[in-house]
């Protein structure tokens, strides 16, 4: 009798997880979602996926999906490519008509569309960097329920497309390092919620990152801090040496791993200021001559580069120069923030060198902020030579922007503002929004330590980074996107990495992918629960009370 009891259990547990629906209220929110309800499709074990198997994207993206459906559900689907029958398709097709000569926008050629009806599953996107964020889409649309043999597709059709070009988020690995798989983890992650930009941080007062290989001392040495501060600089110390560093071939490595996930990283040398790991292995580049320890405590440092020598720049381009050797993207971060200008001021060789330049304190642009400015000038011009622009945060604008340079406005959206009305390209990341190293819990005592300031999940959901009011139309049109910030002075390890990006990162992919007259808090705070039960299931840890 038990046995028949037990039997009639699987019986009915089978039918049930064989009932398991597929819900496409996803994060971030498609742009349309048509659902008939009354029509299913039943997606098993064993049906099969066409592709194009002539094109390796269309491959791998093809292997992605089968790898998404069984790690969510259990139910393993083949690749047929030549299946012209095959239940689930995977097409590149136009998403609209062009004109003779006309082409499509950043945000376009990553459009896609899902159908479900009575011919099967169909992604259909402009690119195959749309075909991945369609198979994102109908991931997170799967039940989250491991052992399923089957699901039901309520009949739908997906239109979708982001709203910005840039969608960034940002890891600092200066101040802590954090290896590779922690990386690769975190580069999945923000595939998942549409990003398309990584915004790697690499060097710092606390620790140098990058191998130069023209200058092997620079990472090996620079990278290590004697010790660290204790807490929020408490002048405890915890006596242990600590260091890191990434090697060419490491850095290579993620790039490809990123590109497969259709993110582009961004690599950041801050300069001229927060070099202190550089200045110790290198005193002859700063004003005083040394000697310089790697920093064992949070804040600003006053020892930067030297303006007024020119080994500076001849390092400098070295150092840049090789990154570029190793990261692709169009996109370099020379940091430009938090440089103290009193070494300057105090420093024959710069104001010499200002002489030089006959650079004059106007009354809106000082001397100093000016030698900058040159620094800037020149970085910008040895970026340009090699195809690349250059990004710097928002200090930038200080001394005069350069002509090309893309401002990443953080203290606040003024300055992304008035690069905006110069015609010069912004990156929307002010804290008030953007910098989830803040606490997400107005509870402190219940969370790891953080930097402090308080930014909720709701704040965060609630950035708007176009303001209409004070921007004409056309200058809306250099605002590239948003961009989350992620400072580690106080993350020491990957599960807090994690817990401190969502699900604050679910928030902001929202306001990156979707339009503003989409955007509903309560209506995201229903669809969040579906995400949380995904990292649960990846074992993705999370903050798991939002405000």
């Amino acid at each position: 009798m038990k046995k028949i009891i037990a039997a009639f259990t699987l019986l009915l547990a089978g039918t049930y997880a064989a009932a398991e629906q597929a819900d496409y209220n996803v994060i971030p929110l498609p742009k349309s979602v048509d659902v008939d309800a009354t029509q299913t499709m039943t997606l098993r074990t064993g049906m099969g996926i066409a592709y194009d198997a002539g094109n390796p994207e269309a491959s791998r993206n093809a292997q992605f999906l089968r790898a998404w459906v069984e790690e969510v559900t259990g139910i393993r689907l083949e690749l047929t490519p030549a299946d012209k029958k095959a239940a689930v398709k995977m097409l590149v097709a136009p998403q609209k008509k062009l004109k003779k000569g006309q082409t499509l926008t950043a945000q376009e050629a990553e459009a896609y569309t899902i159908v479900v009806d009575k011919k099967g599953l169909t992604l259909c996107a402009a690119s195959q960097t749309g075909l991945f964020r369609a198979a994102q889409t109908l991931r997170k649309s799967l039940p989250v329920a491991k052992g399923l043999t089957e699901v039901e597709l309520p009949f739908v059709k997906i239109t979708d497309q982001p709203r910005f070009e840039y969608r960034g988020v940002m890891l600092d690995c200066a101040r802590h390092y954090f290896p590779l798989e922690t990386l690769k983890k975190y580069i999945d992650v923000a595939a998942l919620h549409g990003c398309n930009q990584l915004h790697w941080h690499l060097t710092e007062d606390q620790g140098w990152r990058f191998e130069v290989k023209a200058l092997p001392e620079l990472a090996k040495k620079g990278s290590v801090r004697e010790q660290t501060v204790i807490g929020h600089n408490t002048n405890i110390y915890d006596g242990q040496r600590y260091g890191g560093y990434y090697t060419q071939a490491e850095c290579r490595e993620l790039v490809n791993y990123a590109a497969e996930r259709y993110i582009n990283i961004i690599p950041e040398i801050d300069l001229p200021g927060h070099m202190m790991g550089a200045l110790h292995v290198y005193p002859n580049l700063g004003c005083t001559g040394g000697p310089y320890p790697v920093w064992t405590m949070w804040g600003v440092s006053e020892e930067v580069l030297c303006a007024g020598n020119p080994e500076t720049l001849t390092f400098l381009k070295t150092v840049i120069g090789e990154l570029c050797d190793v990261f692709p993207s169009k996109y370099i971060h020379i940091g430009g923030d938090e440089c103290p200008k009193i070494r300057w001021k105090e420093c024959a060789k710069c104001q010499a060198k200002a002489k030089e330049l006959g650079l004059k304190d106007d009354g809106k642009h000082s001397i100093e902020n000016q030698l900058q400015t040159y620094i800037n000038h020149e970085m910008e011009k040895f970026l340009s030579e090699r195809g690349r622009d250059m990004i710097g945060w928002d200090e930038v604008l200080e001394g005069g922007l350069t002509d090309h340079g893309i401002v990443m406005s953080w203290r606040g959206i003024d300055g992304g503002i008035e690069a905006a009305r110069q015609h010069h390209r912004v990156i929307m990341a002010p804290t008030s929004y953007c910098y989830i190293d803040y606490y997400q819990l107005k509870e402190t005592s219940s969370q790891p330590l953080a930097i402090g300031g308080y930014l909720p999940v709701s704040k965060v959901y609630s950035f708007e980074p176009i303001v209409p009011e004070t921007l004409s139309e056309d200058e809306q049109k250099y605002i590239l996107g948003p961009q989350v910030n992620l400072w580690t002075e106080y993350v020491l390890y990957p599960q807090h990495v994690f817990y401190m990006l969502l699900p604050r990162l679910d928030a902001i992919s929202e306001v990156q992918w979707c339009r503003s007259d989409q955007k509903d808090f309560d209506n995201f705070k229903a669809r969040l629960p579906r995400m949380k039960a995904l990292y649960d299931h990846l074992g993705i840890s999370y903050c798991p009370k939002i405000e």
